[in-house]
């Protein structure tokens, strides 16, 4: 995968953080962040990708011999070290452990503060962390990442925009489906053909990965589903073979990933004639939508945003519906903190990327919503999704 790692200002920016929250060294296992810091993602986590960064002195990526010649080929970090065996590779033993255990000792950091991605860690890596350096301190550096992250470096930008290009090509060919009188599935299965038509034609050298497990790799992340009528609540399912009926809804989801950064659009289509309730709804999500956007741009308070929408949702008559939150961050996962909610102080400051997605859900009959991906600029910001948000409506 192309390396969409922070360029020298962005980490000597980590660096700082890692002062100012006096930890001497950052070990990262979680896929993002060692994607983040190396830009490096061997797509299937069967073994652990370590990545260490310390304060002062070079980063190192400890890999397992088999990911060797891939973490080379990719990887922003010069200092590689492997564990296990695989071939004729020289390796530090089958421990990756002790291979950490030996590098801070090499960096003289094993009584160090050491920063952890305890948001994410799991309790017995937690543990096998603490028994090789018992004596050192162990701090959280969930927040420091998350920091670290949510203003993208041009290089991220530039994916993002690529990413949304897959996005519009893939909801042109869904809604087109779906005006054939496609079901849920061939609504899907056609706009992912259509996203991996247009990779292939317009951004061969692109990788559109993302990042696996120990069980399994995810080496295509151009991804749709599709919902209609009540299964709409479900929010997240499997397409059927179910066909939309005439006066329901269909939501189109898409996610798509360009060298490791998503951008979501999700558009919501009346299939013929919606009865008084549903327009009314569909007419009440464009106008929240058109009232809200105009409070977005730097500076402004994320809370603040929210509580526009909450004002706009009682005043049409919604105010029973109002979702818990109205987008999200958006970058090495296509759902990323922070949250568009009532309770964040965070600012938004240009280079952030986050959907917008007033929504609502009606038990009785379904839901509806458009994402929007949104990058903060400057000046205000910029849709990066480009389908019409408008009401949208296809006769089968």
């Amino acid at each position: 995968m192309a390396s969409t790692a922070a360029p020298v200002q962005k980490l000597a920016l980590l660096k700082q953080r890692l002062e100012q929250n006096g930890i001497d060294v950052l070990i990262c296992m979680k896929p993002e962040n060692t994607f983040h810091l190396s830009g490096f993602n061997p797509i299937i986590y069967s073994h652990p990708v370590v990545a260490i960064y310390p304060r002062t002195g070079e980063p190192t990526l400890l890999v397992h011999a088999l990911r060797d010649d891939h973490a080379r080929s990719s990887s922003s970090i010069a200092d590689i070290r492997l564990y296990g065996a695989w071939s004729t590779k020289k390796t530090m033993g089958q421990s990756w452990l002790d291979a950490v255990r030996i590098i801070l000792e090499e960096k003289q950091l094993e009584s160090s503060v050491i920063g952890l991605e305890l948001d994410s860690l799991p309790v017995q890596r937690y543990e096998q962390m603490r028994s090789i350096a018992p004596n050192a301190a162990i701090k959280d550096a969930s927040l420091l990442l998350f920091q670290s992250r949510t203003v993208k470096d041009d290089a991220g930008i530039a994916n993002a925009r690529i990413a949304a290009q897959f996005a519009d090509a893939g909801m042109t060919r869904a809604i087109e489906v779906l005006g054939q009188g496609g079901t849920e599935r061939e609504v899907a299965i056609e706009a992912m053909h259509a996203m991996n038509l247009y990779w292939n034609a317009h951004y061969p050298d692109v990788e559109v990965a993302s990042f696996g497990s120990l069980e399994g790799g995810v080496q295509n992340a151009l991804w749709c589903w599709c919902l209609s009528g009540k299964r709409v609540l479900l929010n997240c399912d499997s397409p059927s073979t179910r066909r939309p009926q005439q006066g329901e809804i269909a939501l189109i989801y898409i996610w798509a990933a360009a060298n490791g950064v998503y951008v979501e659009n999700e558009r919501s289509v009346a299939v013929g004639q919606l009865a008084a309730e549903q327009q009314r709804a569909y007419d009440a999500i464009l106008e929240i939508r058109r009232r809200t956007q105009t409070l977005i741009g730097p500076g402004a308070r994320v809370a603040d945003v929210f509580l526009q929408a909450k004002r706009c949702y009682e005043e049409l008559g919604f105010g029973a519906y109002l979702p818990g939150r109205i987008g999200h961050g958006m970058g090495l996962g296509a759902h990323e903190e922070p949250s568009l909610d009532g309770k964040s102080d965070l600012l938004f400051e240009p280079g952030m990327v986050f959907t917008f997605e007033p929504n609502l859900r009606i038990p009785e009959w379904g839901g509806l919503q458009h994402s929007d991906t949104l990058l903060i600029t400057p000046d205000g910001y910029e849709s990066l999704t480009a389908t019409p948000n408008g009401f949208l409506q296809v006769q089968i």
